[in-house]
């Protein structure tokens, strides 16, 4: 199901935000709208990246990209599994993009700025690359640390291991930790760690992804379902969370 107009959606089962003292955020697809045109390059990027790298054409690479990223969930783990790649020089290649389409969000750093306690972003992609697209929001000052790919060892989500790794590294307790997250897979694991979920879909249908990356699937691992991650923050968790902070 895809979700139209602004919409937030609470499973009734789901827990508030009262006990919440650590906020987690994914990247891509999360934290800027579809219209900032950041994925799209990336994704551009990792195509142009196969077809050097195996010498294919477009629509070759594009389809064997497709092929690694459903088999591996990345494409960066199956090159490293198929050739060994260097994740480094994939990862500056990958995210060598255009960041002037990505604007000040305002609304979303005011409230992120508002939340009582500490905020991470968790991202399948480079801490360089996080910097630089949350400082293009004007967010990325509100933000503790960022835990990334290299520090996952390149074991991307949703593997149980990085979702520990991120736990022990920053000392976060899952029950008292929320992650919005643009994937719904990706929240399974932390649901089963005990920390809340909230998937953070697009608006309008965004034609440079996938349908099941954009789904607002109503599952038992997903507490809450927005469409408008600023609108969320704003109306649902922060009422809650400013009023039980101390």
């Amino acid at each position: 199901m895809l979700l139209s107009q602004e919409i937030h959606l609470t499973a009734p089962d789901a827990p508030g935000f009262a006990h919440v003292d650590t906020w987690v955020f994914d990247l891509d697809n999360t934290l800027y709208p579809s219209d900032a045109r950041v994925w799209p390059q990336v994704d551009e990027r990792i195509t142009l990246f196969v077809m050097g790298l195996y010498g294919l054409d477009g629509l070759s690479a594009r389809a064997l990209q497709k092929y690694f990223y459903h088999r591996y969930g990345t494409t960066l783990k199956a090159l490293m599994v198929e050739d060994r790649i260097d994740p480094h020089a994939f990862l500056d290649f990958a995210h060598d993009i255009d960041h002037s389409t990505i604007l000040l969000d305002e609304a979303l750093g005011d409230a992120i700025e508002r939340l009582p306690g500490r905020k991470l972003i968790l991202t399948n992609g480079s801490r360089r690359h996080a910097e630089r697209v949350a400082e293009k929001l004007g967010i990325f000052h509100h933000f503790e640390d960022v835990f990334d790919i290299a520090a996952a060892d390149f074991i991307p989500k949703p593997e149980k291991i990085t979702y520990e790794r991120f736990l022990d590294r920053h000392g976060v307790d899952p029950r008292r930790a929320v992650l919005f997250e643009d994937i719904a897979r990706n929240l399974v694991v932390p649901h089963d760690l005990g920390m809340g979920t909230v998937l953070v879909v697009p608006p309008t249908p965004d034609p440079f992804r996938e349908r099941f990356e954009q789904e607002a699937v109503k599952e038992p691992h997903i507490d809450h379902i927005t469409n408008d991650l600023a609108g969320f923050l704003r109306s649902c968790v922060l009422p809650v969370a400013e009023a039980a902070a101390p």
